[in-house]
């Protein structure tokens, strides 16, 4: 069974910093590509941050391009997305969500398996 648990949600000021994780069990993550994303009240789920199977290439919203940074430890089956520079527009509940398709890495629709959140606010 594929199972994705993100932590390291919670509160931070802005200019601050968090650090996501994503735990991926039940695949060999070797195999997948993932993406994290992120969801308002009342809106879709927005593309943040994707890498590739290897690490060699990563992919960033212009929102978050040079504030984020996305990686990943294979061995360990750890996706985590490093956060600084925290906007009060980045709070959200971010999810890490995992592919073994070829499909457009930015788009949601392309993912087969998602965690359950975990919720980021950045004060003002």
């Amino acid at each position: 069974q594929v199972r994705l648990v993100e932590s390291g949600g919670g509160l931070a000021q802005a200019g601050g910093s968090l650090r996501l994780s994503c735990a991926v069990s039940g695949v060999a993550m070797a195999n997948y590509r993932v993406g994290w994303f992120r969801q308002t009240p009342g809106r879709e789920r927005d593309f943040v941050a994707g890498i590739n199977w290897s690490g060699s290439f990563t992919y960033y919203a212009d929102s978050v391009q040079g504030r984020f940074a996305i990686s990943r430890d294979n061995a360990n089956n750890l996706v985590y997305l490093q956060m600084s520079s925290l906007k009060p527009e980045d709070t959200a509940v971010y999810y890490c969500a995992a592919t073994n398709g070829f499909g457009y890495i930015k788009s949601a629709a392309s993912y087969n398996y998602w965690g359950q959140g975990t919720q980021v606010t950045v004060s003002s």
